[in-house]
């Protein structure tokens, strides 16, 4: 088998379309919005692919996205592009993959998630979205403030403000909840939630499930298959997703990645 580095969007769509879930980034990442940070590569048995691992370069660490039913084949696609990885990156890996490291890397693990669709939308239009609101750059300054509150560490490019699908909650003018994406392509007809939070001190009122909602509704007109990824650990978290109408797909791992000091 080879590998290659792929540059046809319809051939790499034509691959990951067949687990849509599974590959929701990689499917988005292909839009023109997000196509400049990407590389994708395949290993290829004849004319056939096998596996596709993307390399998503975005400040401060590239990310890898290493997601497969197959763990040899996707090892193998790895350990062919060791010579090209950066010195240290964050992955994706699916169940197992991460062992082709062992040895040339230093793996720091960041735990089990869970890969999650929404398979039904019609809990979404139950929930109360009276007070939620479509953000807008005008309250980036707010936004930093409650990520750096509620969820220090989290990576938001406010370039994703452009595409209108992030959503809040204000008390007395203060931004207390937010729902957003990492990945949204109304050409791929995909989207990826992320950055969801509340202050912690307004949780446990019901205003994630309301931004959540009210996200998941505007989506819906534009795209057909949204997902999002989630600590396995984080039981609060999935519970509400599934009363949305998320559930789960797959396991994987997020890990740091480093190659060892010679």
């Amino acid at each position: 088998m080879r590998t290659i580095r792929l540059q046809s969007k319809k051939q790499i769509e034509a691959f990951l379309r067949k687990s849509v879930y599974l590959h929701i980034y990689a499917i988005g990442d292909l839009d023109d919005f997000f196509w400049r940070n990407t590389a994708y590569y395949a290993l290829k048995d004849g004319n056939e692919i096998q596996a596709i691992a993307l390399l998503y370069a975005e400040l401060p660490l590239t990310t890898v996205h290493a997601i497969s039913e197959q763990k040899g084949v996707m090892q193998e696609l790895l350990q062919s592009i060791f010579p090209i990885l950066p010195s240290s990156f964050n992955a994706h890996l699916s169940p197992g993959v991460q062992e082709v490291f062992k040895g040339q890397y230093e793996v720091r693990p960041y735990g089990k998630h869970y890969k999650m669709a929404l398979s039904s939308k019609s809990s979404l239009y139950d929930v109360d979205c009276s007070q939620v609101v479509r953000l807008t750059k005008d309250d980036l300054d707010d936004i930093f403030r409650l990520y750096k509150a509620g969820y220090p560490g989290n990576w938001f490019d406010p370039r994703m403000l452009q595409t209108k699908q992030y959503f809040g909650i204000r008390v007395e003018s203060r931004l207390v909840s937010i729902a957003g994406i990492h990945v949204y392509s109304e050409e791929y007809r995909v989207a990826a939630l992320g950055n969801i939070v509340t202050h912690p001190n307004y949780r446990a009122n019901g205003f994630a499930k309301s931004v959540t909602a009210r996200l998941c509704q505007s989506l819906s007109a534009s795209v057909e298959h949204i997902g999002l990824n989630v600590k396995a650990d984080n039981a609060i978290a999935i519970s509400l997703y599934e009363k949305l109408g998320f559930e789960i797909v797959s396991p994987y791992y997020e890990c740091m990645v480093s190659i060892r000091s010679q």
